[in-house]
């Protein structure tokens, strides 16, 4: 995100990366049907017994709910209607001064998924199945973590989800060390030390999560102690979101250029170009969709607006917080779709391969390197939304003539030509900006173009012709060799000028014509 940060470190206070919005899931080791009817077997629970046993201990962790909030003076509420859960507890915290401990529990009717006894001819067994039940949800201030909710299924398997916010942990390590900073919600305006701010966010990742998110376990779910004696949670991040917030030193140097960036990501960044930002292709075994989206947020925060990419199950997104922070934040909710180098064995051996990264808390790291790039990446395709103000300028040097390294004259390029749109377009197609592209490449894309039309019967006149474009291209420094192959890269300058022409083209002039042409 370098390209970004320069083209307006004028207007920018500083750029930190951090988890935000974390949602983790605890699992029992009885979550099959066939664990959870060798459980009942070996507790000798039959047919007959197996609703008396989930409705017991259900209520068993109700029970333990209710004594834990009068034990430490705090409501026990159930919801019978919507409302905003963490809002509430937030408000209670504030009113009662509550900086650690137990803060409220609310109780919720919501499906779940617990057993139920099928037969076979040789013996009963346990089937998942879909019920509605009691869920249980613990609000509690951390000394480290703090505002979060523990969400617990009064059903067998017990399943337990854990919400809290990256943000609000940073906040506390930065308190802890006596650097200022300006928090609003939970976006970082300004912070006093930033290179230690990142350090700090670097170690999120690091934690002793199963440790952390045990001892809250053990808080909620009684049956620990005897019934599941020696059963520990297996933990998994359900939903994580990586931001890269762009500090913005005043509101007016994020308003002016916030509704440019919304507009060129709107209309300039498709399906490629999403996969590429994500660290992939687009090409023909792909199975799925990818979807963008530009809503607005007028209901939660005046004039707020956002974009989202959607890809399957997987997100991308930009908005604006507090009117003085750019974020833009990947949500990854199936890491499936991304890979992860570790030890594997195959044939017996041990071997370091790539290989599907997993939804355990163990790779949390992963999930950091993955966001942070994509993060970058969307940064850098931004990077080529500028100010007017050095547009002449970029404009004149496009447009006038070159000289080539071997003295020859180059003509300058004319950005609303069709020809030269075309081949601009070409060049900036998402599968290059990983490898680069060569002669051939570009070909493949020109064929049934303007460009080639003449000579696409003759491979070597269409390889001449393309030859000649690069010549040109590079005497512009629109392009440069990759060195020590046949492939070649646009430049930054070149990603500038041509996605600028390409907007201008395709975007601004069209508006502006309609405007005046009567």
């Amino acid at each position: 995100m370098k390209e970004f940060i320069h083209k307006y470190e004028d207007r920018i206070h500083g750029v930190l990366s951090c988890f935000d919005r974390m949602l983790f899931r605890g699992y029992l080791p009885i979550m099959s049907g066939w664990s959870m009817a060798q459980f009942l077997k070996a507790h000798e629970i039959g047919s007959g017994d197996l609703k008396a046993f989930l409705l017991s201990n259900a209520e068993r962790v109700k029970a333990h709910a209710q004594a834990m909030a009068e034990k430490d003076g705090r409501p026990f509420q159930y919801l019978s209607t919507s409302l905003r859960k963490e809002d509430a507890a937030r408000k209670l915290a504030e009113r009662d001064g509550i900086e650690e401990g137990l803060v409220c529990v609310f109780s919720v009717l919501e499906p779940c998924r617990t057993f139920s006894f099928r037969f076979a001819p040789a013996q009963a067994y346990a089937q998942s199945a879909k019920r509605k039940c009691l869920h249980l949800y613990y609000y509690f201030m951390d000394r480290d973590l703090g505002l979060i909710h523990v969400r617990v299924q009064t059903w067998f398997p017990l399943q337990i989800q854990v919400y809290l916010n990256g943000h609000e942990w940073l906040a506390r390590k930065l308190a802890a060390r006596e650097i200022r900073c300006t928090k609003l919600d939970n976006v970082f305006a300004w912070i006093e030390d930033l290179p230690q701010a990142q350090r700090l966010s670097n170690r999120f990742s690091q934690l002793n999560w199963p440790r952390i998110l045990n001892r809250y376990a053990t808080r909620v779910v009684p049956q620990l102690d005897d019934v599941l004696y020696g059963c520990q949670y297996y933990w998994v991040a359900a939903q994580a979101e990586y931001s890269t917030d762009v500090m913005f030193k005043t509101a007016a140097g994020l308003r002016d250029l916030y509704p440019r960036l919304l507009s060129h990501s709107t209309l300039c960044f498709g399906a490629k170009e999403v996969m590429n930002f994500l660290g992939r292709k687009l090409n023909g075994h792909f199975q799925g969709e990818v979807v963008s989206d530009l809503s607005s947020f007028a209901c939660r925060r005046v004039g707020g607006s956002r974009i989202k990419h959607r890809v399957k199950q997987n997100w991308l997104k930009m908005y604006d917080k507090a009117g003085l922070v750019l974020r833009v934040e990947t949500v990854i909710n199936n890491p499936g779709e991304f890979r992860v180098r570790k030890q594997v064995l195959r044939d017996g051996k041990q071997r370091t391969e790539w290989v599907q990264l997993r939804k355990g808390v163990a790779y949390l790291f992963r999930y950091r390197e993955v966001s942070l790039q994509a993060n970058a990446r969307y940064l850098d395709a931004l990077a080529v939304v500028d100010d007017p103000t050095p547009g002449k300028q970029a404009l004149q040097r496009l447009t006038t003539a070159k000289k080539d390294a071997a003295g020859r004259s180059c003509p300058g390029f004319n950005p609303l030509a069709q020809p030269d749109a075309t081949l601009f377009k070409s060049l900036l197609a998402g599968e290059h900006c990983l490898h680069g592209f060569t002669n051939r490449d570009i070909r493949a894309r020109l064929t049934s173009t303007q460009l080639l039309r003449s000579c696409a019967d003759d491979p070597k006149k269409a390889s001449a012709k393309v030859g000649r474009c690069f010549r040109r291209l590079h005497a512009h420094g629109l392009i440069a060799k990759i060195p020590r192959t046949r492939r070649w890269r646009v430049t930054n300058y070149g990603r500038n000028v041509m996605g600028t022409s390409m907007y201008l083209r395709e975007h601004h002039f069209p508006n502006v014509y309609s405007g005046v042409v009567h």
